[in-house]
């Protein structure tokens, strides 16, 4: 009996897959170096983390950590000052959590009178703790939007419309930012609160028209008034220095007659003495004196005498005559 012929397949040669053994290890080798470097911007920090918890707080610059996971790195811009916009965004932002979910409803508040405003502002911040930034709130920046507009909502609701929309922006920015950061201080976000501005305070579109008559014509009061305080700053002060300079040249015209007075009386009162001592002698040079002055203003006129008949000129040249008599 013949036993049968079994045909056996060609098996696999196994030892030409040997290579491939070396992929994993060298794909481990080249991922673990990859990641056991990595590069902090000049504005910011790294905050290590290892298994998920903080480790440090690594400066700017080139440093390693452990791979495959064991360590990761968040990078923190504490040098840059971030933004929130509130009611509006714009196409340039860079914050995530700068986007609200919703702007219309963010804007729309009510007043403390019941009148509605729409509300546009912007807060201005920093990271000023990365590890509180990270660790100790969930979603700080979202908390920090929620924070803003809660304070918000608060200071326009204890004032009136009026006061909001004119003239009461510059004391709703003093306080909100004010309580902003007590409150961020309180929530330990880790972060400081440079500025909150207001960028637009509108009523809403309904009413809005009315609202900018309104404004417009607390405007026109507001430049009367200016005006008319400049031409009074104007006008008194011209008033208030003609009257003292009318003052000063009536005391001036006083003293000037109260000498010229004064100086009369003294001369008169040597005359006196020099007559009481020499009458005649006086009276001679006075009539004198009296003469020489009187004189030379009758170029034009003639004495005549009446028993004389020949015309005498006072002054060569002749002139006007008059009549002496005794």
């Amino acid at each position: 009996m013949t036993r049968p012929t079994i045909a056996y397949r060609n098996q696999p040669d196994w030892s030409k897959l040997r290579p491939l053994k070396w992929i994993v290890p060298v794909a481990l080798l080249l991922i673990g170096a990859l990641t056991t470097y990595y590069t902090v911007p000049s504005d910011s920090v790294g905050v290590l983390m290892r298994f998920g918890a903080y480790s440090s707080t690594q400066e700017p610059g080139l440093h390693f950590k452990l791979p495959f996971g064991i360590d990761e790195v968040a990078i923190v811009p504490v040098q840059r000052q971030l933004k929130l916009e509130f009611g509006f965004v714009t196409q340039d932002w860079t914050n995530p959590d700068q986007v609200p979910e919703d702007p219309d409803q963010e804007r729309s508040m009510v007043t403390g009178d019941l009148n509605a405003a729409l509300v546009e502002w912007v807060v201005q911040y920093r990271i000023s703790d990365p590890k509180l930034f990270l660790f100790h709130v969930r979603e700080p920046g979202w908390t920090l939007r929620d924070l803003s507009e809660a304070v918000m909502r608060e200071v326009i609701g204890d004032r009136t419309v009026d006061e909001v929309i004119t003239i009461g922006r510059q004391e709703i920015e003093t306080v909100a930012i004010e309580l902003l950061r007590k409150a961020a201080a309180e929530y330990k976000l880790g972060v400081t609160i440079d500025q909150l501005q207001l960028k637009n305070v509108n009523p809403p579109v309904p009413v809005q028209a009315s609202f900018n008559e309104v404004n417009k014509a607390q405007q026109d009061r507001e430049s009367m008034i200016n005006v008319a305080n400049g031409d009074y700053n104007k006008a008194v002060p011209r008033a208030r220095g003609q009257a003292q300079q009318k003052i000063s040249e009536a005391e001036g015209y006083r003293k000037k007659r109260v000498n010229e007075a004064l100086g009369d009386v003294a001369g008169f009162q040597q005359i006196l003495e020099q007559y009481l001592k020499a009458p005649v002698v006086t009276r001679t040079r006075l009539y004198l004196e009296t003469m020489k002055d009187v004189l030379p203003g009758l170029s034009d006129t003639w004495i005549v005498d009446s028993k004389v008949t020949q015309l005498l000129p006072m002054v060569q040249g002749g002139g006007k005559a008059v009549e002496v008599r005794k």
